[in-house]
């Protein structure tokens, strides 16, 4: 092999040596991605990717030392092909910076503008970003095509960054579960890796916040995977978006729906700033692909950190439990915006949702939560936590940071079910520090 790549190094002296690292290529054959047949996964996202910037192609290319390979490839002719040489692909430098790659004019753009592939193709404008392995080497990229320059948004680049890293977990669970089927424990450990890639590894650092989330599966064998969901991400400027989701059953089929759900609100909430829209696109998503007849319940907040300190958001649910405010002084009041839960028994313009705004002071907190804490009971199957014990826990939590806060309701309901759990719990809390 060695031998090997130094012969294409010597015919290719252009390219960058990244290209021909025997540990990438060895990644690149792992993912047994090459000369295979397009799949829907993948174009799915291809196809969100042209949705969210307007382009007229998008690809998902897999390059070796040769070639880049499209395993989706969305708006060009088919006669085509599916290939070209690695030399005249953009591909190349991706993988040599590991960085993005935004041309806005292609053909003055000194970095592409003589490729043959800007010519072929007709490329005016080219955005693309790493497509990575588990090991974090840069198997190719996912990149959007237009006919003409133009320039890409910053709203535009974030969300084809959150669709590259979509491609990514997507490759990561396919080499997981060949992983776990030639170990002989693909059960267990499917599930621990989907669970994984369907939270997110650590909560965003934001100035002026204090956030915490905690994940409780019901199951603490670890051998399925369940259907809450959370995340916290930045969408433009100084403005945020967080969202809790919980999808009806658990394995894979809600796996599906729990994916799709994270990475359209993520790259949809670029787009528009308001959070009814945000789980009106989700549904629309989940109508067109038809992944799973699986029902959704989610709560979404759009949210800034204002001059003064507080935290100014809307706020929307989909069927899911209102949310609570907590209160410096250990008020409590629920967010209550009526909404209908998302499910591809309805039709795309069937659904209702509403919104309404809030603002957090110096001490504030929002929690969002699934309905595992409120429907919370002992083996036994005595009394419900309930709504009541969730506020009256609340507020006695005045004071408390976010992390502290957590756990406090966690205890507590741990006190009144004995430590049994029926169903997953997800917590999410945003609290505006107290003032010194």
């Amino acid at each position: 092999m060695a031998a090997q790549l130094r012969l294409v190094q010597a015919a290719a002296p252009e390219l960058p040596a990244a290209v021909f690292d025997p540990a990438r290529l060895a990644a690149v054959v792992a993912s047994e991605l090459l000369d295979t047949e397009p799949e829907e996964n993948f174009d799915d996202l291809a196809r969100l990717a042209m949705a969210v910037t307007g382009a007229s192609m998008a690809f998902f290319t897999v390059a070796d030392g040769t070639r880049s390979f499209w395993k989706s490839a969305l708006g060009i002719d088919p006669t085509m092909g599916r290939q070209n040489d690695i030399r005249d692909s953009p591909c190349h430098l991706l993988i040599g910076t590991g960085e993005p790659l935004i041309a806005e004019d292609a053909v003055t753009d000194a970095r592409i503008k003589d490729l043959a592939a800007v010519g072929a193709l007709g490329i005016g404008a080219w955005a693309g970003y790493p497509v990575r392995n588990p090991d974090g080497q840069v198997l190719g990229g996912l990149c959007v095509v237009d006919g003409q320059a133009r320039p890409f948004t910053a709203a535009q680049r974030e969300a084809l960054k959150t669709l590259a890293r979509s491609v990514s977990s997507e490759i990561a669970l396919r080499q997981a579960l060949r992983s776990a089927l030639a170990s002989g424990h693909a059960s267990a450990e499917l599930a621990r890796t989907l669970q994984e890639s369907l939270l997110p590894s650590r909560m965003p650092e934001i100035p002026g916040l204090d956030i915490a989330a905690l994940y409780l599966p019901a199951d603490t064998t670890g051998a399925e995977v369940l259907g809450d969901f959370y995340d916290v991400f930045h969408t433009r400027g100084t403005h945020w978006c967080a969202v809790l989701g919980d999808v009806c059953g658990k394995g894979i089929e809600a796996a599906k729906v729990t994916a799709l759900a994270r990475y359209t609100v993520r790259a949809e909430a670029t787009q528009h700033p308001r959070p009814a829209t945000v789980l009106r696109r989700l549904h629309h998503a989940l109508v067109d692909q038809q992944i799973s007849d699986r029902f959704l319940t989610a709560a979404l907040t759009t949210f800034k950190v204002a001059a003064d300190g507080s935290l100014r958001g809307r706020y929307t649910s989909a069927g899911h439990p209102p949310a609570l405010i907590r209160r410096a002084e250990g008020t409590v009041t629920e967010l209550h915006t009526p909404g209908t839960l998302l499910t591809t028994l309805l039709g795309p313009d069937e659904i209702r949702l509403s919104e309404t705004v809030f603002t957090l002071h110096a001490g504030d907190a929002l929690l969002l939560y699934s309905d595992g804490i409120t429907e919370a009971r002992t083996r036994e199957r005595g009394p419900q936590f309930g709504e009541e014990n969730l506020a009256a826990t609340l507020a006695a939590t005045a004071g408390m940071d976010a992390r502290a806060t957590l756990n406090h309701l966690c205890a507590v309901v741990a006190e009144h079910t004995g430590g049994h759990a029926f169903d997953d719990t997800a917590l999410l809390l945003l609290r505006v520090p107290a003032r010194p």
